[in-house]
């Protein structure tokens, strides 16, 4: 898996937008902005002007879990137009698989160029190991709500996109309370 934050924004419109429900300055509702991430029944909604592109390879088998958050939008690499112009080799997955399965998915990939199999057969064949990159663009509230449903999920793909998109976020207190950049995150 490869996980980078390509760019965050909105940080200073949430803050002005925050401080128009306190009358409070701008400075000052930085200062106390990370406690309302947490607990206070709807104090967190400025979270959801946050937003961050996430440039992510991943497999198949994440992707189907990521799709769970609907509060976000993916361009993806496709399967269908891109499967058919290489050859595929153990890079292309998350775990390797033996050279007999490489050779039957690579001789199945020539069946469809010869127009022996349809793209549907084809890509039916291709295991949830197969990795393809996405660009994501989530909010801040949609990826605090993955933490706390994934954080301890039993895919360890999980723990290694929360903790490294973690690590390169802006304000990643808003995501995890007291949470200090450069901390291995402990994930129970």
């Amino acid at each position: 898996m490869k996980v980078s934050v390509l760019r965050e924004s909105g940080y200073e419109e949430a803050v002005l937008g925050f401080s128009l429900s306190y009358n409070s300055t701008i400075d000052r509702t930085k200062q106390i902005l990370p406690k309302y991430a947490f607990g206070v029944p709807g104090e967190g909604k400025f979270l959801e002007s946050i937003f961050m592109w996430i440039d992510v390879t991943a497999s198949t088998k994440f992707w189907v879990q990521a799709d769970t958050y609907r509060i976000s939008t993916k361009q993806s690499e496709s399967q269908m137009h891109t499967l058919s112009k290489k050859v595929l080799t153990n890079e292309h997955f998350e775990y390797p698989l033996p050279d007999s399965i490489l050779d039957y998915l690579n001789e199945s990939i020539e069946q469809y160029k010869r127009k022996e199999i349809d793209v549907e057969e084809l890509t039916c064949r291709i295991p949830q190991g197969y990795k393809y990159r996405r660009v994501w663009v989530l909010s801040y509230k949609t990826l605090q709500n993955m933490y706390w449903q994934r954080k301890s999920h039993k895919l360890k793909s999980w723990k290694y996109f929360l903790e490294t998109v973690l690590s390169q976020l802006e304000h990643p207190e808003f995501i995890v309370k007291d949470y200090n950049k450069g901390d291995c995150l402990q994930m129970t």
